[in-house]
Order: structure tokens, then C-alpha cells, then sequence
């Protein structure tokens, strides 16, 4: 009995290290941090969003391009005929196949569009500033998940010893029953009741470990490796003295509601875009070109003569009057996207302060669970103690003595789940803050820096050199 007391008090402990290579909740958080292909996804999602802006930047820059086009001809002279009163025609006087060809470098770009491309670039500005809080939201995700995957671990392993405990604890009762069955103390139903408690006994340890092996998968996908020995849990992390000021928080800092803000900002300016797209758009062009005439024998830009470098500029309006009501209508659309993406910002507040509330919730009952659990294995403690004494002098039967033990066992479970429970809540709690972030949780290790792409590419240059760059991110991140 001492030993089932020893052990599980020492599982409910978990505050000390278990060997000097142990991993730490922090080693897993980091570990989930750096192999995560949820994060890995969304960083790239997030480089798609900084061309998009790169992109819209260069709509507003000169477009230099060439052309080419080469072109023959041929001419005829047609003379009537008349063949037995029959009319007809016929071709004469074969002029030679000349050729014409020409070679331009044109230079054009946008003068004027009433702010239709500057308006699209504070659209993917916007878009991209959503992105980096969806990426914040992901991240907070893959760090609840790896606390859940870590604690949950360490709950399994702690219900596999109490219930190896337990089964050592009734083998000893089984055997103490069969020697008093054999000097005529018990009968032999005692024995059985005995070996029936044992049965089930090591069907709950075979469900425990079966638990522990699904624990240990879900570690493995979540943190990037099987563990090995974990460490005790760290202290709880501070969070809000209030659920009001929890509240306040979330709505501040949470990357759901940022997320949301930016995206209602980027469909409030589409309709800006919508209503540009409506005026005109004045465009300047410069060209040169040189015209080649070729002899006839199938040669190009040779054999023949060179006309003069010709240069010519020219600006040109033009303005969409009817195009079917599609204008009319992208306009129509983008105003109820814009009603859309406001009501969801509403919804997402809502949604924030529900999760933040439910968290707040579960904290209450864990502790409250916790305090009972207390009360609980300390009342079943002193019941168990005393069927035990009672049984010994025969006023007790085998069957209570092991009901007394399983109500002892069942106690300590509840408790040792009551325990993970607020744990985890805790961390929820962080997240539905917004505060469950490597940053804020103080890591120690070089996280992604959203800026760093962007700023490779945001003036849309011809060859931005983010291959290297990006290189230089993921190798900072251990990749």
C-alpha cells in the first residue's frame, strides 16, 4: 500500500526532473516549433501574399518590351480575256517578292488611372498584414497542441504506474486470500472475487498502456519525435487576474480579431478599386523603330536596304462607357463583400470572447475539481485504511476491501486528470488571448521574421535575389 501511495504522489508531483537528459516542456515547444508543417505551409502562404504586392507595384512602373515583325509581298497585274465569247482574266506582269521588316523598343507606362493601382497596392498591403495574423494564429495552434501532446503524455504515464500499482497491490491481496483460504479464514468465493479484481485490474493497465501508446503518437506528430524521458512541468504561465481583463486582452492582441480588422480594411478599400476601375486610364508610349525592305530572295534585315531609326511618342485615353453592366456589378459585389467581411469582424470578437470565457471556465473547474479531488482521495484513503483493519479482524469481507481499493484508485485518477486539466487550460487561456507565441513565451530561439521576404520584393524588382535570402531565413530557423 505505501508503494501505490509512493508512486502516485510522486506523479502528482511532476516538479522534478526524472534524469539529467530529460525534455523539457520547452525543448517540445521548441522542437513543434521548428518541425511544424502547418507553419511551414502558411510562411509560404504569406511569401505568395508579398508578390501579390509586388505585383501591384509593378503595375505602376514603366513596361519596356520589343517587337519584331517581318511580312512579304507580291503584285500582280490582272488583264480580261475573252475565250470563245467566254470573259476570263488572267495574271500578268509579276512584280519581285520584296520584304518588309521591322524592329521596335517601346516604352510605355500608366499616367494616370485616378488611383486605381495605388489603391490595389494598399489592398495586398492590407492582405499581407491579414496573412502575418493568420500566421500568428497557426502558430499559436502548434504551440497548444504541443503543451496538450506533452502534458497529456505525462497524465498517461502517470495513470500506467497507478495502475501497475494497483496490480501489484491486488496480487498481494489475491495471495493473501488464497493463504487465508487455506487455514479455513475465507472462502473460496473471496478467492474468487480476488482473481476476478485482478482480471480487471490488468485489463485497466493494458487500456492505460494502449492509452500511453496513442499518447506517445500524438507526441510524435505534434513535436516532431517520439519523447524520452519528460521533465517535470514547468509553473503555469500568467495570464489575466480576471476574466474581464482576459477579455480586454483578447480583444486587443488576438490575431483572429487583427486578422479580421484587416481584412474588413482591404474589402473597404476594393470598393475604391471597384469604383476606379470605372474612370479612365491615360497611358504614355515612346517606340523607335527601323524598317527593313529586303530583294526578294528570302533574306531578312540584309540584301536589301535600312530605312531611318524612326522615334515616336504618343499618350492615349481610353474609358470603358458600356461593358454589359460588369462593372455596375463588380462594384455591387465588392460593397457586399466589404458588408461580409465587417460582420465577420463582429463575429470573430464574439467568438474571441466566447473562447476566452470557456477557457476562463475550465480553469474554475479544474481547480475546483482539484480541491475536491484532495478531499476525495483523502476520504477514500481513510476508508481504504480502515475496511483494511476491519477486514483483518474479520468484520470486513475481501469483496470490500477491494471496492475500498478501487474507489482509492479512482480518486487518484480523477485527481491526476484534474491537474492536467487545469494545466492545459491555463495555456488555452493564453492562446484565446492571443498570447501563445514563441515570443511571448520567451523560446529563446530565432523565429520567422515576416518582413524579411517582403522586404526583398516589395519595390518588384527584376531579379529580387529572394532565393538567397529565403535561404537565409530557413537557415536561421534550423531548417
Amino acid at each position: 500500500m505505501r508503494k501505490l501511495l509512493s508512486t502516485v504522489a510522486i506523479a502528482m508531483m511532476g516538479l522534478v526532473p526524472l534524469s539529467a537528459s530529460a525534455e523539457t516542456l520547452t525543448d517540445a515547444l521548441i522542437s513543434a516549433y521548428r518541425n511544424s508543417q502547418l507553419l511551414e505551409q502558411n510562411q509560404a502562404i504569406l511569401r505568395a501574399a508579398d508578390e501579390d504586392l509586388a505585383f501591384a507595384v509593378g503595375a505602376l512602373l514603366p513596361v519596356l518590351r520589343w517587337q519584331a515583325q517581318i511580312s512579304a509581298n507580291q503584285a500582280y497585274y490582272v488583264e480580261p480575256t475573252r475565250v470563245g465569247g467566254v470573259l476570263g482574266a488572267t495574271l500578268s506582269g509579276q512584280q519581285p517578292l520584296r520584304s518588309s521588316d521591322t524592329l521596335a523598343l517601346v516604352a510605355e507606362m500608366t499616367l494616370l488611372d485616378f488611383g486605381r493601382n495605388r489603391l490595389d497596392i494598399d489592398v495586398r498591403n492590407a492582405l499581407i498584414l491579414a496573412s502575418r495574423q493568420s500566421l500568428v494564429s497557426v502558430e499559436q495552434q502548434v504551440l497548444l497542441d504541443a503543451v496538450a501532446a506533452y502534458v497529456n503524455l505525462r497524465l498517461q504515464g502517470e495513470l500506467v504506474s497507478a495502475q501497475e500499482a494497483n496490480v501489484r497491490l491486488i496480487t498481494q491481496d489475491l495471495r493473501a486470500a488464497k493463504d487465508r483460504f487455506e487455514v479455513g479464514e475465507v472462502t473460496r468465493t473471496d478467492v474468487a472475487l480476488a482473481e476476478a479484481q485482478l482480471a480487471s485490474a490488468n485489463s485497466a493497465l493494458a487500456s492505460a498502456q494502449g492509452d500511453y501508446n496513442v499518447a506517445r503518437e500524438r507526441y510524435r506528430a505534434t513535436i516532431g519525435h517520439y519523447p524520452t524521458t519528460l521533465s517535470g512541468l514547468p509553473k503555469m504561465p500568467n495570464t489575466a487576474s480576471t476574466l474581464a481583463a482576459a477579455r480586454t486582452i483578447a480583444d486587443r492582441t488576438h490575431p483572429a480579431i487583427l486578422e479580421a480588422q484587416e481584412r474588413a480594411k482591404a474589402a473597404e478599400l476594393g470598393i475604391a478599386v471597384a469604383r476606379a476601375q470605372m474612370m479612365p486610364t491615360i497611358r504614355g508610349q515612346i517606340q523607335l523603330d527601323q524598317s527593313f525592305s529586303g530583294d526578294g530572295q528570302g533574306e531578312v534585315f540584309s540584301g536589301g536596304s535600312s530605312g531611318p531609326i524612326n522615334q515616336s511618342l504618343s499618350i492615349n485615353m481610353n474609358q470603358t462607357i458600356y461593358q454589359g453592366g460588369q462593372l455596375s456589378s463588380q462594384l455591387r459585389r465588392q460593397i457586399a463583400v466589404s458588408q461580409s467581411a465587417s460582420a465577420g469582424l463582429l463575429q470573430t470578437v464574439i467568438n474571441v470572447d466566447e473562447a476566452v470565457g470557456t477557457a476562463w471556465s475550465r480553469i474554475l473547474v479544474a481547480q475546483a475539481s482539484i480541491v475536491a479531488g484532495d478531499e476525495q482521495i483523502r476520504a477514500a484513503q481513510a476508508a481504504y485504511d480502515g475496511v483494511r483493519q476491519e477486514a483483518e479482524l474479520g468484520s470486513r469481507t475481501t469483496l470490500d476491501v477491494l471496492d475500498a481499493d478501487q474507489n482509492l484508485l479512482s480518486a487518484k485518477a480523477s485527481r491526476l486528470q484534474a491537474g492536467a486539466n487545469l494545466y492545459v487550460s491555463r495555456y488555452q487561456l493564453l492562446s484565446a488571448m492571443g498570447l501563445l507565441t514563441a515570443e511571448h513565451l520567451r523560446l529563446g530561439i530565432p523565429t520567422f521574421d515576416p518582413s524579411a521576404y517582403l522586404n526583398a520584393v516589395k519595390n518588384a524588382p527584376a531579379t529580387s535575389g529572394r532565393g538567397a535570402k529565403l535561404d537565409a531565413i530557413l537557415k536561421k530557423l534550423g531548417k
